[in-house]
């Protein structure tokens, strides 16, 4: 028997439907009219500025001073994603708050991000992913993470259209908690945790960072101290031999080595100083005669005095500014060393202590760009990842500049300009001639943001 086909009589079926579109069911009626919600309005994003933080991008160059440095032996006829657009993508997304990696698997096709990296939104292919990306942050040596380094040095100094007469730079460090097998994670008992201790060097007037080192979890020593304070200096200085520099930091940033490079250096510093007995047994007259004059008319009494001192690591004598208070809960005295003269409480007060917003620095660096998302297992990718987010930093700031000098923005943290700023709803259509974007006519501050990117995109590249 011969074998036959046999054609078997099927009903028809309904087309299926390449792109079904979700609804929101449920919705409750207004004034009587039902709500229909569904995904279809288009090309549309919720990072609408990250078009504007692509303009600070370009003009300072940022994927370049982190890409440049990195040798790329890949295929180029095969080569789909550039390290500079890599680069590029990864900053904008932590400055939109798109902190970890393999977020870039769920943006990939977003139409803002892929303008803000050079793409058409349409027709355009879409961006690399998590594990490109991740390819990239393990790419670096410490050759070429040093050359990372001085390149933020220096955009540092091309930031500014004439050289200034002094600049003031602001030392600290902060804990940067790990959760693995991290290189250089060592436990902190000051911070009660395992951990990173990088060092964070911002321009005390204008907030700008110059330099963030990933580094051991533990106290710098003043070798360290005055090996990092030497590259940062002597790399300022190429740019401006005859800047004026103050060097502010904290009582763990004096010593010996410190003190000596900044003096040879024709720095000038104001540094904290840690009390010891030598000095509670100098102090103690100044203790008990401010409780004396304090009253319940006077509750607070605060004097300022200024002494020559010689430590016992010290090469010679140093001027030390001691303030003494006696309030209410008792009588307190401080101590700062520094090369600077004039009255003791103006040292304190408004020099010193204005190294206090330091802190508000590190803190728009480490909780709104979330620099310590350092997960990596090789130090090497982790201080890729910090500077990656100094470039974020880089793009909040100077859009944060961008706004008028009296208005509330200037004030602002990072998080609220991102929600005002860059959270905001786009419509984006690509036509034959030109790409269209339609942002809400409902936006509260449209003309703020106006007033902002003229301020970026006149001042050219």
């Amino acid at each position: 028997m011969s074998k036959q086909s046999v054609r078997v009589a099927t009903s028809p079926q309904p087309p299926i439907a390449m792109h079904a579109m979700p609804i929101l069911p449920g919705l409750s009626p207004v004034e009587a009219k039902p709500l229909t919600a569904t995904f279809d309005a288009g090309r549309l994003s919720s990072d609408g500025g990250l078009v504007f933080l692509r303009e600070i991008e370009l003009r300072l160059g940022l994927a370049d001073v982190i890409t440049s440095p990195l040798r790329d032996d890949r295929d180029q006829t095969r080569v789909r994603h550039s390290y500079t657009e890599m680069a590029r993508a990864r900053m904008l997304m932590i400055a939109a708050g798109y902190e970890d990696c393999d977020d870039v698997d769920a943006l990939r096709n977003d139409p803002a991000l892929k303008i803000a990296v050079g793409r058409c939104p349409e027709t355009g292919a879409d961006l690399m992913s998590q594990p490109t990306l991740s390819r990239l942050e393990n790419l670096a040596d410490w050759r070429a993470l040093a050359r990372i380094g001085f390149g933020q040095i220096d955009l540092y100094c091309r930031s500014f259209p004439r050289s200034p007469g002094a600049i003031v730079l602001d030392i600290d460090d902060t804990d940067d908690p790990v959760h693995g097998q991290q290189e250089l994670a060592l436990f902190n008992a000051h911070y009660d945790c395992t951990c990173f201790q990088p060092i964070h060097i911002f321009d005390g007037l204008s907030g700008k960072p110059i330099l963030s080192l990933l580094r051991p979890g533990k106290r710098p020593s003043g070798e360290e101290v005055a090996k990092v304070l030497r590259h940062v200096i002597r790399r300022i200085r190429r740019h401006w031999p005859h800047v004026a520099i103050l060097v502010r930091g904290d009582s763990h940033y004096c010593s010996e080595p410190a003190l000596a490079l900044l003096e040879a250096m024709r720095c000038d510093y104001i540094i904290g100083f840690a009390i010891n007995s030598k000095l509670l047994e100098i102090a103690a007259p100044w203790r008990a005669q401010c409780d004396n004059r304090r009253s319940r008319m006077k509750p607070t009494v605060r004097r300022f005095h200024q002494l020559p001192y010689q430590a016992r690591d010290w090469s010679r004598s140093r001027k030390l500014v001691a303030r003494v208070e006696a309030t209410a809960l008792g009588t307190d005295v401080r101590f700062i060393v520094t090369s600077l003269e004039g009255r003791g409480k103006t040292l304190y007060e408004k020099v010193f202590c204005a190294r206090g917003n330091a802190e508000n620095l590190i803190k728009d660096m480490k909780r709104f760009t979330r620099s310590d998302k350092t997960a990596c297992s090789r130090w090497q990718a982790n201080q890729f990842r910090l500077f990656l987010h100094v470039g974020a930093y880089w793009l909040l700031h100077t859009l944060r500049q961008a706004a008028p000098k009296r208005s509330r923005w200037r004030g602002a943290t990072f998080e609220t300009i991102r929600r005002m700023f860059v959270k905001v709803a786009v419509h984006i259509e690509e036509l034959k001639g030109k790409i269209k974007l339609s942002f809400p006519a409902s936006y509260p501050q449209a003309a703020m943001l106006a007033t902002m990117t003229g301020a970026i995109t006149t001042r050219g590249p």
